[in-house]
């Protein structure tokens, strides 16, 4: 499986980005979906994630300003960015859990750089 990210760049404060990320490969069943974030120096946090019924969580630093949602049909995962501040500053990594067969595995896709000026 692999996963490709796009949608990063650079926005003012307050501004918003949409990012995306399809999942493609061998026969597969995604499962989970998810989008997570790294700043240099720190761990890499789970922003959001939607499970393949449509549920959600969400960091409580990004409640009531990002949306994740998916397109099941296209193994498709997106992030709605709002309201960008400049502590959103991060690359931001989507990830999946997908079964192949009986197995079920962990993949990363290669990370996308957002950036929020002041």
């Amino acid at each position: 499986v692999q996963l490709q990210a796009s949608g990063g760049g650079l926005v003012q404060a307050g501004g918003s980005l949409r990012l995306s990320c399809a999942a493609s490969g061998s026969t597969f069943t995604i499962i989970d979906m998810a989008w997570y974030r790294h700043v240099p120096g720190n761990q890499r946090d789970l922003v959001a994630r939607i499970t393949n019924d449509g549920n959600t969580y969400y960091a409580d630093s990004v409640k009531g300003r990002f949306t994740i949602s998916r397109d099941n049909a296209r193994n498709t995962v997106y992030l709605q960015m709002n309201s960008l501040k400049p502590e959103d500053t991060a690359v931001y990594y989507c990830y999946c859990d997908a079964k192949l067969q009986i197995f079920q595995y962990a993949y990363w896709g290669q990370g996308t750089q957002v950036t929020v000026s002041s």
